[in-house]
C-alpha cells in the first residue's frame, strides 16, 4: 500500500506506510464524502422558493447568499478531500482543539450562570458549595486548556486560556454582574484568535496546489501520459475503491439503523427492506460509485471463493483481469448511467436496480462458469484419482447448472414476459448450457478412463458436443434478438430499447455466427489437407519405428508429410487448426500449386513393396509422377551441367540435397537412415549431420 508523503510537496513521492496510517488515510477522508453526498441531496431551489423577506431586493439577497454557501461547501469539502494525509490529520487536530475551546466557553457559561442563580458573591472559602462549583469549573478549564496545547503542540497553554477570565474575577469576588460581560469578553478573545490563525493559513490550498503542479510539470513526459501518471498516484494514494467502499458502507449502515423497527420496514420484509435500503444509498454520483466498487469486491470475493473450492490456495494465484470483479462493477456502472437510475423516484430505482444486480450476478455466474470449465476437463482429461477433487468440480457444476434457472424461475414470477426479462432469462439459460456442456465432454473423458482404452473418435464427439452447445447458445441469441425486434415493431418503441438489440444483435448473434463458421471452415480445410497426404504402409511404420512428435504415442496408422514426418492424423489436423506448417521443420503442409505430384513425390519411399494408398492410385497418375519425376531429373541434370565451373563445396551441396531426398526422418527430425544414395556422393556421417544438412535445405 503506498500514499502520499506528509507535506507540502509529498503528493507524487510514493512510501510504504504502516497499517495505522493507511487506516487514517481512508477514514479521515469519508467525512468530506458525506457532506458532498449530503449537498448533492440537499434541494435548494425548493429551499429558497420558501424564503420569505420584505422585499424583493432583500429576498434576492438571501437567495444570493445561501447558493454561494452551498457553493461554498462543496469547495471547502473538495479540497479537505484533496488534501495529503498530514495535511487531514492537523485539519482534523485544529477542529478538534475548536470544539474543546468551545466546550470550555460553555463551562464557564454554566457556571457564571449558577453562580448569578445562587446569589452568593462573597469570598469562596465562606460558602462551601460554592467552593465546590468553582474547585470543578476550574478543573475542567485546566484540562481543557492542557489538551489544546497537547493537540496544537505547543508550550503557550495560555493562547487557550482565555475563558478562564471569568474564573480569575471570582477569584477576587469581582461582582456577579460583571462574570457575563467577562464571559462575552473571552469569547471574543477565542474567537479573535481563531480568525488570526485561519488567515494565516488561509492560502495553505493555493501554496499545495502550486507545489503539486511543479511536480507534475516536473516530469518530463508527455502530457497524456503525465495526466496517466498523475491519475495513477491519486488513485493509489487516495485508495480510491477502499475510501468509496468505506463510504457506501456508512451510508448503508446509517440508512439501516434509521429505518429499523420501522412499520415500513416491518411490512416491506427483510428481502425489500434490504433492497430499498441499498436504492436509497445509490441516489448521487458519490454513492452510485461506492456501490460500484462494493459490488466488485463483492464479485471479487465469489469468484476467489470459487477458486478456492476448486483448487485450494494455489489456484488464489491466478490474477485474471477478468476474474477480478472489474467486469461485474463496470456493468453495474454502466447500466445506472444508461438507465438514469440517479433520476428515478425511490420506488423505480429500487425495481431497477433489483433487475440492474440481477445482471450483476447473471455475469458473476458467467465468470464462476468460466473458473470452473477447465478445471473440470482437466481433472478428466489427465485422469486425475483424487474423489475429492472431482467431488469439488462436480459439485460447482452443478451448483452453476440449478441455480440460474432457479433465478430465472424467481424473477418471473415477479415480472411479465417482456424484452428485458427474455435478456434475464437468456443470460442464465447460456450459463446452464455452458455447465451442461462441460459435464457432456467431461463423462465422455470417464467413460475413456473407466474402460482403460482411448474412445474412437473421440475427439469428434467431442467437437460436436460442443458444437451443439454453440449452436443452442446461437438459437437463444437469435430468438431474444427476434422478440426484441418484433417487440420494437409492434409494441412500445424506444431508443434504449434498440440500442440493445443492436448490441445484442452484434456481440451474441453475428460474432457467435462468426467464431462458429470460422471454426468449421479452419475444421474443413484441415481436413483437406489431411486427405491428400499419403498414408504410411505398415512396413514404413515399422522401418520408422518412433513416437508421434505432436501426443508422444505409438502410432499404428500415420501420415507423411511432404517433408517426410509422420504424425497422426487426428493430432496433426489438430494442429493445422492454428498452423498451416510442419510441427517438426516448419515447412508447407500444402503442395506447391505448380507441381503438387512432385511435392508428393518427396515423400520417402519403400523398400520393396508400395504404400497401400499408393498402389490404388490409377494408371493416369502414376503416369503424370513419373513424367514429373523425370522432368525433374532433366532440370536437376541441367543444372549440375551448367554449374560444373563452380567450386566443389557448391556442387558437394548440391549431391547433398539430392541425397537427403531418400532419408527416413524420425519423429524427432533426425535421419534413420538413406535408401537408394545418389551414385558420386559420399554416404559417410553420422545422422546428426544429415539432419542439419536437410534443416538447411528447408
Amino acid at each position: 500500500m503506498t500514499a502520499f508523503l506528509h507535506g507540502t510537496g509529498g503528493y507524487f513521492v510514493r512510501v510504504k506506510m504502516p497499517r495505522l496510517e493507511e487506516v487514517a488515510n481512508v477514514v479521515l477522508r469519508v467525512p468530506s464524502i458525506l457532506v458532498l453526498d449530503m449537498l448533492y441531496k440537499c434541494d435548494i431551489d425548493s429551499f429558497t422558493d420558501h424564503l420569505k423577506a420584505r422585499t424583493e431586493d432583500m429576498l434576492f439577497k438571501y437567495k444570493y447568499v445561501i447558493w454561494n454557501i452551498y457553493y461554498l461547501g462543496h469547495f471547502v469539502s473538495a479540497v479537505v478531500l484533496l488534501l495529503p494525509l498530514g495535511h487531514i490529520i492537523q485539519l482534523y487536530l485544529h477542529v478538534l482543539c475548536a470544539l474543546l475551546l468551545y466546550m470550555g466557553h460553555q463551562i464557564v457559561r454554566d457556571y457564571v450562570r449558577d453562580e448569578a442563580k445562587y446569589g452568593f458573591g462573597g469570598a469562596l472559602f465562606l460558602d462551601s458549595p460554592a467552593l465546590n462549583r468553582f474547585v470543578t469549573a476550574l478543573t475542567s478549564q485546566i484540562i481543557v486548556s492542557t489538551l489544546c496545547a497537547f493537540l496544537m503542540r505547543t508550550q503557550r497553554v495560555w493562547l487557550f486560556s482565555a475563558h478562564l477570565l471569568p474564573l480569575l474575577a471570582r477569584v477576587v469576588s469581582v461582582p456577579l454582574d460583571w462574570l457575563l460581560t467577562l464571559s462575552s469578553a473571552s469569547m471574543m478573545i477565542t474567537g479573535a484568535e481563531v480568525a488570526i490563525f485561519l488567515l494565516v493559513n488561509l492560502f495553505v490550498p493555493y501554496r499545495l496546489a502550486r507545489a503539486a503542479y511543479r511536480e507534475i510539470m516536473a516530469i518530463e513526459v508527455t502530457e497524456l501520459y503525465r495526466l496517466m501518471a498523475v491519475g495513477v498516484s491519486l488513485w493509489h494514494g487516495f485508495a480510491v475503491p477502499v475510501l468509496f467502499s468505506v463510504f457506501w458502507f456508512v451510508l448503508f449502515g446509517v440508512q439501516l439503523v434509521s429505518n429499523y423497527g420501522t412499520l415500513t420496514a416491518v411490512q416491506q420484509g427483510p428481502l425489500l427492506y434490504l433492497l430499498t435500503s441499498v436504492s436509497e444509498c445509490c441516489a448521487s454520483p458519490y454513492s452510485l460509485l461506492g456501490l460500484t466498487f462494493v459490488v466488485s469486491y463483492t464479485a471479487l470475493g465469489l469468484l476467489s471463493l470459487c477458486k478456492f473450492y476448486l483448487g485450494g490456495f494455489n489456484a488464489l494465484q491466478n490474477h485474471n483481469v477478468m476474474h477480478r470483479g472489474v467486469t461485474e462493477g463496470v456493468t453495474l456502472l454502466l447500466l445506472a448511467l444508461q438507465t438514469g437510475l440517479l433520476d428515478m423516484a425511490a420506488l423505480q430505482r429500487c425495481f431497477l436496480l433489483f433487475i440492474i444486480l440481477f445482471i450483476v450476478l447473471t455475469s458473476t455466474l458467467q465468470s464462476m462458469s468460466e473458473i470452473t470449465e477447465p478445471v473440470v476437463l482437466g481433472l478428466g482429461a489427465s485422469r486425475n484419482r483424487s474423489v475429492w477433487k472431482h467431488l469439488r468440480g462436480l459439485t460447482m457444476c452443478g451448483f452453476l447448472l440449478l441455480f440460474p434457472g432457479f433465478m430465472a424461475y424467481k424473477i418471473s414470477q415477479f415480472f411479465n414476459m417482456d424484452f428485458w426479462l427474455l435478456i434475464l432469462v437468456s443470460s442464465c439459460m447460456l450459463t446452464s448450457l455452458q455447465v451442461t456442456g462441460t459435464l457432456l465432454i467431461y463423462s465422455l473423458f470417464m467413460v475413456e478412463v473407466w474402460r482403460g482404452a482411448a474412445l474412437p473418435g473421440l475427439d469428434e464427439i467431442v467437437y460436436y458436443v460442443n458444437g451443439v452447445c454453440r449452436v443452442l447458445e446461437f438459437a437463444v441469441a437469435v430468438c431474444v434478438v427476434a422478440y426484441g425486434a418484433w417487440e420494437s415493431l409492434w409494441g412500445e418503441w424506444s431508443w434504449m430499447g434498440a440500442s440493445v438489440i443492436i448490441i445484442h444483435s452484434y456481440c451474441n448473434v453475428w460474432l457467435r455466427a462468426q467464431a462458429g463458421w470460422k471454426s468449421f471452415l479452419l475444421r474443413q480445410e484441415a481436413a483437406r489437407k489431411i486427405n491428400v497426404l499419403p498414408r504410411a504402409s505398415a512396413e514404413q511404420l515399422q522401418d520408422h519405428n518412433d513416437v508421434c512428435a505432436i501426443c508422444f504415442q505409438d502410432m499404428t496408422s500415420a501420415v507423411i508429410t511432404y517433408c517426410g514426418h509422420f504424425f497422426h492424423g487426428t493430432c496433426l489436423r489438430k494442429w493445422l487448426y492454428v498452423q498451416e506448417t510442419c510441427p517438426m521443420c516448419h515447412a508447407s503442409i500444402k503442395p506447391s500449386s505448380a507441381n503438387p505430384t512432385a511435392a508428393a513425390a518427396e515423400a520417402p519411399p519403400t523398400h520393396q513393396n508400395p504404400a497401400p494408398s499408393e498402389q490404388q492410385l490409377p494408371p493416369e497418375t502414376h503416369q503424370e509422377e513419373q513424367q514429373g519425376s523425370q522432368g525433374d531429373n532433366l532440370r536437376s541434370t541441367e543444372t549440375n551441367c551448367d554449374e560444373s565451373d563452380k567450386k566443389n563445396s557448391n556442387s558437394e551441396r548440391n549431391c547433398n540435397k539430392e541425397r537427403l531426398q531418400n532419408l527416413h526422418c524420425g519423429a524427432n527430425g533426425d535421419s534413420q537412415g538413406v535408401a537408394n544414395p545418389v551414385p558420386g556422393c559420399s554416404s559417410d556421417g553420422d545422422s546428426q549431420m544429415a539432419s542439419q544438412e536437410l534443416r538447411g535445405a528447408d
